[in-house]
């Protein structure tokens, strides 16, 4: 059993001497790639080490359980340590996805719901303002529409993590939260004290590494420019600064003026633009690959209700996963860990169903 695991503790030792050559940190994009690599073998080469130590310890005891009843009384506990130690070793080896490592650019737009829409999507963002500030990532507003009430008509933020360990990256936590988020509560605008339904949208990207990574030919692009608004349209900019790109052949379409330099809204703009493609281009490749996998968590299908934020009874629902509890005053002010656990663990039960045991 696990005989597989012995290829990558090959693929781990000659990265570990990768890891020594000066060479390699002269390249920085190669030496990430290493490092993630490296930090993902080495996570399942400890499970290894783990269940192998279990299976051996369980070994000797079944042959010394005749001579010695010590041992056969020692039997019962390792057993159950093998299934534990098994287990974990088996979700390790689960191929993750390959972008799980990536920082990400997230966005939060309004919804149905007028007004309650864009406070609902200010409180989104500042839920995971609070999530990422308690896993110690970093976050920087790229682009942000205001309402007159305060709330949010549409947000760029980047999110960037602190680990090469693709298990702890960015993208492998908040990939599952692109879709509809529905939220059920008495508006502040509401006199009659009914409750209002209304939704925001979530999109999110993998953060590009290298800009060569994605070629974005200039003859692909429509470049325009047009000066700055602010709230009720009114001119906060004298000069041509903001900047709309559009990705001809994929239609993808990039608008930034929140910085005064049209330069700094271009760089902006084809930093969004890049993260847009890259998706644009796993998503096409996902689906080759697996046709779309049945039960699958992380949809492609942006229009999909996948959570409700229902605040009179304090509760939140995944209906991808079926996740249910009654902490939303928590999860709104950043504890969004088990959700996002129950969404993990969803997508692991496919991906073991399809793989079987490993050999």
């Amino acid at each position: 059993m696990f005989e597989s695991v012995l290829t990558l503790l090959a693929e781990h030792d000659d990265l570990q001497s990768q890891l020594a050559d000066p060479e390699l940190h002269a390249n920085p994009a190669r030496s990430k790639k290493v490092n993630r690599r490296y930090a993902e073998l080495s996570r399942i080469i400890a499970a290894y080490h783990e269940w192998k130590e279990v299976d051996d310890n369980l070994e000797a005891a079944r042959e010394l359980a005749d001579e010695d009843a010590a041992f056969a009384e020692e039997i019962p506990d390792l057993v159950e340590q093998l299934d534990v130690t098994a287990e974990k070793l088996r979700r390790l080896l689960i191929p993750r996805d390959e972008l799980d490592a990536r920082d990400v650019i997230m966005e939060i737009k309004m919804g149905e719901g007028g007004a309650e829409s864009a406070l609902f999507a200010a409180d989104l963002l500042r839920m995971y303002l609070h999530y990422a500030e308690s896993n110690r990532w970093k976050t920087e507003i790229i682009e942000q529409t205001s309402s007159d009430l305060g709330g949010i008509k549409d947000i760029q933020l980047a999110i960037k993590g602190n680990s090469s360990d693709p298990a702890e990256g960015v993208w492998a936590h908040l990939k599952y939260e692109g879709g509809v988020h529905r939220v059920q509560r008495v508006p502040a605008t509401e006199s009659q004290g009914r409750i209002h339904t209304s939704a925001a949208g979530v999109l999110v990207f993998p953060e590009v590494d290298e800009p060569e990574e994605v070629e974005l030919h200039p003859n692909d692009l429509k470049i325009d420019v047009y000066r700055s608004s602010g709230p009720g349209g009114q001119s906060v900019n004298t000069t041509d600064s903001a900047v709309r790109i559009t990705h001809l052949p994929t239609g993808i379409v990039v608008a930034m003026q929140n910085e005064k330099s049209q330069l700094q809204n271009k760089e902006a703009g084809m930093r969004v633009l890049r993260a847009r493609v890259l998706a644009r281009q796993q998503e096409e490749i996902d689906a080759a690959a697996s046709l779309v996998r049945k039960g699958q968590i992380r949809t492609m299908d942006r229009s999909e209700r996948i959570r409700t934020y229902n605040f009179p009874e304090n509760r939140i629902a995944d209906h991808r996963t079926g996740y249910k509890a009654y902490n939303l005053d928590a999860v709104m002010n950043g504890a969004l860990g088990p959700v996002i656990d129950s969404c993990i663990h969803a997508d692991e039960e496919t991906r073991l169903a399809e793989l079987g045991d490993p050999e």
